[in-house]
């Protein structure tokens, strides 16, 4: 995440300080302002993946009216931000208010380190699912620059003609009206939060809340805590109340992301939870009843982990009454070509670049590449091509590809001293050795999870 950028909007240098020394580590660039009405120029001149914004400023001392105005006006500017709410008088009607308006998440003053930096990184990964979102979106017209018109989409952000994807548009439309548990399978970049925000837009809850939980990037410590809640005193740190996801997605739809990762003791929690349809706050006795619809995604091999014994088959039944498979781009057909021109008039419009068209030996070229990290690999390789490009259409020079052309293999001992190669084929062994079960990789590689994780980024995988 030390490519991201993060601005603070609080009235207290003192609690910007802290911020900053906080988060330095965490994030690239962090910029602080003291006057809320400085945002909207700071917005205009920079692009902020995540944005810190306090609910109370010094014309309001406790409401959180300013908070919520400036929220509002946030997203009128940048419909894509990631704004994080922080407030010294924190209640779930608060947190409620929030998410309803589009707030990525909710912390309370005094805050706990390890909480905010994981709500952090989770607002990091929304902003950016919400631009690649907002960089799929289907228009009716083809855009200034465009050569060809898109097809017309039934669903606002997920392109798609081949049949591996109608297959997934149906069983969205079939499933959405329901309050049925959905379980998204498919690999990194195949757009699983894009299908789960489709499911959640054409449910009954779609004016609710819709609530994410990266679970991936959580720890065994936050777990309880990020989605349960915790009562003041609960732990050292906990100085106030505070609402978990759950309680945020009362009402609305929660989306776990990344399930297949909780260790098991964690899996009977959470499990509980499902079960009883209450929840309760860690350091308290009163259960509170929670109305969720749960969605939840992951691109492990959850069904072989059940029968390795590292997830536990109740839960699965639980949350997968329906399953939906995200095909990998590779296994799209035309697809790629049809997003590849979609991207191509979306960044020539944004960088204002006259690149009109996609050679036919440029198309051939996309087609034979096997795309490992799906379709957000395809939208960055065709951003960067249309940047880079110096002529009115795409060739295949202007293409530079994450992975060789080449189908990827497992063998560490080929003639290649490239040290990039020879990681990932290290990586790509852990995983296929252990059922892509992350710890155990982890551990058979010598690095921490959140190491393998960024290598799998990294890699597509």
């Amino acid at each position: 995440m030390t490519d991201s950028t993060l601005l603070a909007v609080d009235d207290k240098r003192d609690v910007l300080t802290a911020l900053r020394l906080l988060l330095k580590d965490h994030v690239g660039t962090v910029h602080t302002a003291c006057d809320p009405s400085a945002l909207p120029a700071l917005l205009r001149d920079n692009t902020y993946d995540v944005v810190l914004l306090d609910m109370n400023f010094r014309q309001d001392a406790s409401s959180g009216r300013e908070g919520f105005t400036w929220l509002d006006r946030i997203q009128q500017i940048d419909p894509e931000a990631a704004v994080i709410m922080i407030t010294a008088y924190g209640d779930v009607e608060k947190a409620v208010r929030s998410m309803k308006m589009g707030a990525a998440d909710f912390i309370v003053k005094p805050w706990n380190d390890a909480d905010l930096v994981a709500s952090v990184r989770a607002a990091i990964k929304l902003r950016r699912t919400r631009a690649d979102a907002n960089a799929s979106d289907a228009d009716d017209s083809p855009g200034p620059n465009s050569g060809t018109a898109l097809p017309e989409q039934r669903f606002d952000n997920i392109i798609g003609q081949s049949a591996p994807m109608q297959q997934v548009f149906r069983t969205i439309e079939k499933v959405a009206g329901t309050d049925a548990s959905v379980l998204i399978r498919g690999e990194n970049g195949t757009g699983k939060e894009l299908v789960a925000r489709a499911l959640h837009r054409r449910s009954d809850r779609a004016n609710a809340p819709f609530v994410t939980a990266d679970l991936g990037a959580l720890s065994e410590s936050l777990f309880e805590s990020e989605l349960f809640g915790h009562v003041k005193g609960a732990f050292t740190g906990a100085e106030a109340d505070r609402a978990g996801r759950f309680e945020a997605a009362h009402g609305g739809t929660l989306f776990l992301d990344e399930i297949g990762n909780i260790p098991p003791p964690l899996q009977a929690k959470l499990l509980t939870v499902l079960q009883r349809r209450e929840v309760t706050r860690v350091g308290d006795t009163t259960p509170r009843p929670i109305d969720i619809r749960l969605l939840s995604a992951t691109n492990q091999p959850v069904y072989e982990m059940v029968d390795a014994g590292d997830f536990r088959q109740d839960l699965l039944y639980r949350i997968n009454t329906v399953e939906i498979e995200c095909p990998p781009l590779r296994d799209r057909g035309a697809d790629i070509l049809v997003l590849a021109e979609h991207f191509r008039a979306t960044f020539a419009s944004k960088y204002d670049a006259h690149v009109m068209a996609i050679h036919p030996d440029t198309e051939q070229k996309l087609r034979a590449y096997h795309w490992p990290g799906n379709v957000r690999e395809l939208r960055h390789t065709i951003e960067r091509a249309v940047i880079m490009s110096e002529g009115d259409r795409l060739t295949p020079d202007d293409l530079t590809f994450s992975a060789p052309m080449k189908a990827p293999n497992d063998d560490l001992s080929a003639d290649t001293l490239n040290l990039d190669a020879i990681e990932q084929a290290a990586v790509r062994k852990a995983l296929s050795k252990h059922g892509g079960n992350i710890s155990r990789a982890a551990q058979e590689l010598g690095i921490s999870r959140k190491a393998l994780y960024r290598r799998i980024e990294k890699y597509g995988l």
